[in-house]
């Protein structure tokens, strides 16, 4: 039992990593001995959903309990305003920061930039160091501290952010605190310690590309078995809940090292087809590991589905936070699920991504139970039509900086959709038997339930003050 009278929460989320970039979850070259540990001491959940393909809007569920669509999170381009948190939501910070906890978060933030008003600062946290857009060189960075730029100092950006987390932990040890540790690995550009990645070119068994990432991520696991050594040494663990997770499933295209080549980034993601922007599983099933030794069997699986709107909720359950955003979450308290008090929680849920204004039928989902309709992409959907400058430059070593966003709206020829899906993901998680000709009562009365699901968010957003409508 917590000796403190209360319960800390950190939360760390890689970005683009796959469920079958751990070694817990059966990768064979990924060294990951924190994770696995982390593992054996808490819960790993087998069935565990981002709520975007993409990690802007993702990360904007997870903080605000709501679907992403809700909250004007719905695409990366923050030269649009479109990775921008709404500033009507309410936060995960604002939440704990209102209970009395000392809040933090370092790493990669990517829901609002150019804009003071939507600073980490100003949407709950204390404390933030870590970058406002959504990429930063590991070596060439600028890290903005509390509003100040601090230089690149000749240390890998997944040390520093490892170093700024445990000085976090040790400042705040004598009351309570909520971290956001949002590091951004293994997200291109593919960069790591040398002695780290050639570890991997020895084995003689990847590509460069793949060996870079995989020592990204390894150097990602060091850094949180150097955070779960100092909770331990201020004698802090017992009573500090960390939740492990990703934003969004692997990207497995292609990717330019910094030198110029290109190599296919083939791993694996375990059972799951798809990857990053699909709402196939690759692409939302994404890797979840929880120890709270106070409340939660050690080593201990759980396969019923949770939700990352559902975090907010159970995150300030846990912390015996009291206060609620002003408004409806989506998201539901799984900590009966979490502690084996409860079997099932919610088990309907919606996903639909595309690139700037949002398009029904297009690259959307819904899992009822076990079955999951799926709508494909429209190709002219998906695609970024131009560089975003900003994000260039925002990725090397340039101080953040206020600007405009770009009002112009996105002029595009978009064909009808394409026909719907459906899968028994139960019986077929690879997804590849489609039973939609077999269930057409099934396929319609989902297909009614998604297209509701949203005209309705769509409608919220679009009726935001400070929406970007494309």
């Amino acid at each position: 039992m917590s000796t403190s009278g209360y319960t800390n929460i950190i939360l760390i989320v890689a970005d683009d990593l796959g469920v079958g970039d751990i070694g817990h979850f059966g990768n064979p070259y990924a060294q990951t001995p924190a994770l696995d540990l982390l593992a054996r001491e808490g819960v790993a959940l087998t069935q565990h959903y981002s709520a975007s393909p993409l990690g802007a809007p993702a990360r904007a569920a997870l903080l605000c309990g709501r679907y992403s669509q809700r909250t004007g999170a719905i695409d990366g381009a923050s030269n649009r305003g479109i990775d921008r948190i709404s500033l009507r939501e309410t936060t995960l910070a604002d939440l704990f920061q209102s209970a009395g906890f000392a809040t933090g978060m370092i790493g990669k933030w990517h829901n609002g930039a150019f804009d003071r008003r939507y600073h980490p600062n100003s949407r709950g946290f204390n404390e933030f160091a870590g970058f406002l857009n959504g990429g930063m060189a590991a070596y060439n960075w600028v890290v903005d501290v509390n509003g100040v730029p601090r230089r690149a100092d000749g240390r890998c950006l997944t040390d520093v952010f490892t170093r700024l987390a445990t000085g976090f932990v040790k400042r705040h040890k004598d009351q309570p605190f909520f971290l956001y540790l949002a590091y951004n690995v293994p997200h291109g550009p593919l960069m790591a310690p040398e002695r780290d990645v050639q570890a991997f070119r020895d084995a003689g068994r990847l590509n460069e590309a793949v060996c870079r990432l995989y020592a990204m991520v390894q150097r990602m696991d060091a850094g949180i078995g150097e955070l779960m050594a100092a909770l331990e040494t201020l004698g802090i663990a017992e009573d500090t809940l960390v939740l492990f997770t990703s934003d969004n499933g692997p990207w497995l295209g292609t990717e330019r090292l910094p030198d110029g080549r290109v190599f296919p980034l083939k791993r694996t993601n375990g059972l799951f087809r798809g990857m990053k922007l699909d709402v196939l599983e690759g692409g939302i099933r994404v890797p979840a590991l929880i120890r709270w030794t106070a409340r939660l069997p050690a080593g201990t699986t759980l396969d019923a589905m949770v939700h990352f709107c559902d975090w907010l909720p159970t995150l300030a359950a846990a912390g015996g936070v009291t206060a609620r955003p002003a408004l409806p979450i989506d998201g539901v308290n799984v900590l009966p699920l979490l502690t084996g008090e409860a079997e099932i929680g919610c088990d309907r849920r919606f996903w639909q991504f595309n690139r700037y204004e949002p398009v029904p039928g297009c690259n959307a989902a819904m899992r009822d139970g076990p079955w999951k309709l799926v709508w494909p992409t429209i190709t002219e959907a998906m695609a970024r039509l131009s560089v975003d400058e900003v994000w260039d430059r925002g990725m090397h070593s340039v101080p953040h900086f206020e600007c405009d966003i770009d009002p112009a709206p996105i002029a595009r020829d978009l064909p009808g959709s394409g026909r719907p899906a459906l899968y028994n993901i139960e019986d077929d998680p690879s997804e590849r038997d489609d039973l939609a000709a077999r269930h057409p009562d099934r396929v319609r009365a989902m297909q009614g339930d998604l297209v509701a699901w949203f005209a309705e968010v769509n409608a919220e957003r679009r009726n935001l003050p400070d929406a970007w409508i494309g």
